[in-house]
């Protein structure tokens, strides 16, 4: 008998080589949800006097230009920049999805109309795109989950309509036809749910963009306003001390940024491994 890892019936199997990617992400959700409680200190608070300290065993992270400990700033951003790419990749994907799925099935005019779209969207830098919509909705939380939303909106239209199109006569669709289903009904109950192994890959890979697409929003400025924690605005205020020999302000914001895009990437990888039945052995 073959001594291989027995698998589920799926064909993915489970093992600690598997977990292991998942392993960042679940740390940090973890501390997306807890951070508030964990924190030592109260992330708004300021004391002058303790302005721009090194890090200690007090201040982990050490105090930023008003006093205000770095650790529990850092802690507080992981939420919010969590909840900003969420949001922005949920509504992005939702309607992507659909108006992409609604493209590749009906054909004619509307997938005209829909490449058209796409094609515009994807005609400019994103990261511009980005920046005049927020420029137009004002600083807020809000305009930066919207301007991120929209400019992830052409990848989702893209694999949605390619991935009907190619599926939409497909023999186990015309089964389903067959069957008595009618046209909403077979891309609602029978398309749309075979494309989520592709759709999750995608979202998973895409949050670590948005994280990063947000951050670099705030870092110009342009993004959640101060005395708000969130990860590109620490770094953009730690940026400015960086010179004078104050290097953990923006090392340590910079390095949970890091954490939190590489997480999403290995977790990105980890389900296209789990989901390609070409990735398996």
């Amino acid at each position: 008998m073959n001594a291989r890892t027995e698998t589920s019936p799926t064909g993915a199997g489970f093992s600690l080589r598997t977990a292991l990617p998942w392993l960042p992400l679940a740390a940090l959700l973890a501390l997306a949800v807890a951070g508030p409680a964990l924190a030592p200190q109260d992330p708004l608070h300021t004391a002058v006097e303790q302005a721009l300290r090194p890090p200690s065993a007090r201040h982990w992270f050490g105090t930023d230009v008003l006093g205000r400990d770095l650790f529990s700033r850092v802690l507080a951003a992981t939420r919010l920049d969590l909840l900003m790419a969420f949001g922005a990749v949920s509504a992005s994907a939702t309607v992507g999805t659909l108006l992409g799925a609604a493209s590749g099935f009906v054909g004619g005019r509307l997938d005209r109309w829909m490449g058209r779209l796409v094609d515009v969207l994807m005609a400019f830098p994103l990261f511009v795109v980005a920046l005049a919509l927020v420029a137009a909705l004002g600083n807020s939380v809000g305009s930066v989950v919207w301007a991120t939303a929209v400019i992830n909106l052409p990848f989702y239209l893209r694999l949605a309509r390619a991935e009907v199109a190619s599926r939409r006569d497909a023999a186990w669709v015309q089964a389903a036809r067959l069957a008595g289903l009618g046209e909403a009904r077979v891309l609602l109950q029978v398309l749309l749910p075979s494309l989520w192994p592709v759709l999750a890959v995608q979202v998973s890979l895409n949050l670590g963009w948005a994280i990063l697409n947000g951050a670099g929003l705030s870092f110009l400025g342009l993004g959640v306003r101060p005395p708000t924690p969130e990860w590109g605005v620490l770094v953009s205020e730690g940026a400015q001390h960086i010179l004078s020999g104050q290097w953990w302000a923006a090392l340590f914001p910079g390095l949970a940024l890091f954490a939190a895009i590489f997480s999403f990437s290995l977790a990105g990888d980890a389900c296209r491994d789990l989901l390609d039945p070409r990735q398996r052995s």
